[in-house]
């Protein structure tokens, strides 16, 4: 599985694969997936708001 695909499953953007075999432990590591990087985008969103947002407003 490609990275991007994975990103996309993790966002809700792109369906899972039907196919594809699902227990309970792959259920927790993907939803582990998606809260850190739905974290990490938050925190992108916050730096820039900081560093180019605030400085304009100033």
């Amino acid at each position: 599985m490609g990275i991007w695909k994975q990103i996309a499953e993790y966002l809700y953007i792109k369906k899972r694969d039907p196919n594809e075999p699902r227990t309970q432990w792959m259920k927790y590591m993907h939803g582990m997936n998606r809260i850190s990087l739905i974290m990490f985008l938050v925190a992108v969103l916050i730096i820039l708001f900081k560093l180019v947002i605030l400085p304009l407003l100033k």
